[in-house]
């Protein structure tokens, strides 16, 4: 029996760490050629093609796209991954660090989804994988610049799902909640008390510790899967129930 993703193309963007580099080892590991586009494409994922792109630049991004279409023989899964926190009210951040974080984290996503349409046209079966967020839906505290970055991801994500659908291309986010990654390593490092500080987001989500970058990457898998050729306009969350489930205290069952 073939594999899931035989013969299949995919970029994944900001796929040298976290969640992109487990999306693009689990993509590969099934059966899909993948380049990963990054600032630090050195890390990528053996068995990968490294490219650098910096989604924040469109010229950086139309010739990342297309050295990638070359380089695999074409397109058919985009993994829109690459994305960088923020922290604090609206008070917290200037008007620089608003413009920063949208350019990558939303019109990143433009950049590189304009890029390749013209090579999914192509494909049998394309399909486009935002990352999202848990933030996109809940009011998470001292997270304003990054959840209003992710409730746009989200929002574009249906629109372009109803913009692309009769083409044939289905328009998918991911949704994770907080996830082991190194951005999230760095902020536990910078707190007077680490420990106590990931027992909190632990603590914070249902399922009791904190979601890992290979959970978020089979969802992603999904999404882009060819088997899931009715999934579309649909966020998916993986985030250990934190976005549905209201359960008592502990000491309370």
């Amino acid at each position: 029996m073939a594999a899931e993703f035989d013969g299949m193309r995919a970029i994944v963007t900001g796929g040298a760490s976290g969640i992109g580099a487990a999306a693009a080892s689990y993509l590969m590991e099934r059966g899909c050629a993948v380049a990963v586009l990054d600032v630090a494409p050195d890390s990528a994922p053996e068995g990968t093609v490294p490219i650098a792109c910096d989604v924040a630049d469109a010229r950086s991004v139309q010739s990342a796209v297309e050295e990638a279409a070359r380089a695999l023989g074409g397109l058919d899964i985009v993994v829109n991954n690459a994305g960088i926190g923020a922290q604090g009210s609206v008070e917290d951040n200037d008007d620089d660090e608003w413009r920063r974080v949208l350019e990558v984290n939303v019109l990143g996503i433009v950049r590189v989804a304009r890029a390749a349409l013209p090579h999914l046209r192509n494909s049998e079966h394309p399909a486009i994988v935002n990352t999202s967020s848990i933030a996109a839906t809940a009011g998470l505290p001292q997270r304003a610049l990054y959840s209003a970055s992710k409730g746009a991801v989200y929002s574009l994500t249906l629109a372009m799902a109803a913009d692309h659908v009769r083409e044939g291309i289905r328009v998918n986010c991911v949704s994770p909640g907080t996830t082991d990654t190194p951005w999230v390593g760095r902020l536990l490092e910078k707190t007077a008390d680490p420990v106590a500080e990931r027992a909190a987001l632990n603590g914070r989500q249902p399922h009791g510790r904190l979601v890992s970058a290979e959970e978020v990457a089979a969802g992603i898998a999904y999404l882009a899967s060819p088997f899931n050729g009715s999934t579309t306009g649909t966020s998916l969350a993986v985030d250990g129930g934190m976005s549905g489930l209201r359960l008592r205290p502990a000491s309370g069952r």
